[in-house]
């Protein structure tokens, strides 16, 4: 399997990085175990998990995920060989299991670490990524900018205490995600300024949202990881499931994530059905999966570092993995483009 650096750091991946989020909600620890060791064996050697996690996010499950990953390698022994990233959970109401109300403070954040590297059981982590900002801001599919009140926690006491766990060896480098054009440039300004007073890193990627239903990051943000070479981890490349088509025409099947928690409405809609049912016809044009097709989208992009692939059976892990190299042609991407033009971004 190819691989592809992060930044210009040390740091090279496989282009798909197996995504975590399901594993004590959906799946089980020993399924979890199951996936890692398919995955590894298969040349990916990134993973990606978050000390919220699982989802949806509850007092009861929080920091599962991190744990399942942390048996398993405390059980295969294989740290060295792996990139693992992890995420410090920014502010909200909903977050209030955490911490008693986390935000991105010095405090927070050095809690979260140390919290995080003995779920993992590891010394270090590859990548720390603060999971959304703490200022106020569009995310999570909002639409509409508002100006409100506050400003977050100061930017310059986030960065300094990453730095500070760099120096200190338990993390190796920091990203962002869910981040905007100006956040991402304040953070890429600031890490710049203090570089050599203060030997502060860039930051190595952005996680945001990147699929054929909201393609929303190639206006503004496509452009800053180009030019700033700070790549996407693209998160959701099948929209929860629905570029599957497995939820088209009313189907609900019994395990699938938008059946189960009603909550996640974002993929949902007249125009994403309208756009998912064109996708997966044009898909089967092309003797292509609608899976297949829309993750072999996300992963060729330019701006793309890696595309982060999840999976609650060994089914689709399997046949999302062996997309890695595949690469749509011309013909079928300027199919692709049509159908966006005609519906662009139905779910941002």
């Amino acid at each position: 399997m190819q691989r592809r650096q992060l930044g210009s750091s040390d740091l090279w991946v496989s282009p798909l990085c197996l995504g975590t989020m399901t594993w004590g909600e959906q799946n089980t620890e020993q399924e979890a175990h199951q996936q890692l060791d398919y995955a590894i064996n298969q040349g990916i050697d990134f993973i990606d998990t978050a000390e919220m996690y699982p989802v949806p996010p509850n007092a009861e499950t929080q920091g599962l995920t991190e744990r399942y990953l942390g048996t398993w390698l405390k059980k295969r022994g294989l740290r060295d060989q792996l990139v693992i990233a992890t995420k410090v959970t920014g502010p909200g109401d909903w977050m209030a299991h955490i911490r008693q109300g986390p935000d991105l403070t010095a405090d927070h954040i050095r809690r979260a670490v140390d919290a995080s590297l003995q779920r993992l059981q590891t010394d270090y982590i590859d990548l720390y990524q603060l999971h959304w900002p703490s200022r106020p801001t569009n995310y999570f599919g909002r639409l509409g900018y508002q100006v409100q009140p506050g400003e977050g926690v100061p930017l310059e006491e986030t960065l300094s205490c990453l730095h500070e766990l760099i120096q200190a060896g338990k993390i190796r480098h920091y990203g962002l995600s869910n981040e905007t054009p100006w956040g991402t440039m304040k953070v890429l300004t600031m890490a710049d300024q203090f570089a050599q007073s203060r030997g502060w890193q860039r930051p190595l990627t952005v996680q945001n949202p990147y699929n054929l239903l909201n393609r929303s990051y190639e206006v503004g943000m496509a452009e800053v990881s180009h030019r700033e070479n700070i790549g996407l981890l693209a998160y959701s490349p099948l929209a929860f499931g629905v570029l599957s088509g497995k939820y088209l025409n009313g189907q609900q099947p019994e395990k699938g994530r938008i059946t189960l928690y009603q909550r996640f409405s974002r993929y949902n809609g007249m125009q994403a059905e309208q756009a998912t049912a064109r996708y997966a016809a044009l898909a089967e044009q092309w003797g292509m999966s609608p899976a297949a097709m829309a993750l072999a989208f996300v992963t060729q992009q330019p701006f793309v570092a890696a595309n982060i692939i999840g999976a609650t059976t060994m089914d689709q892990l399997q046949e999302n993995i062996r997309t890695a190299n595949s690469m749509l042609p011309a013909e079928l991407l300027a199919a692709i483009d049509e159908i966006h033009r005609a519906i662009p971004n139905p779910c941002p």
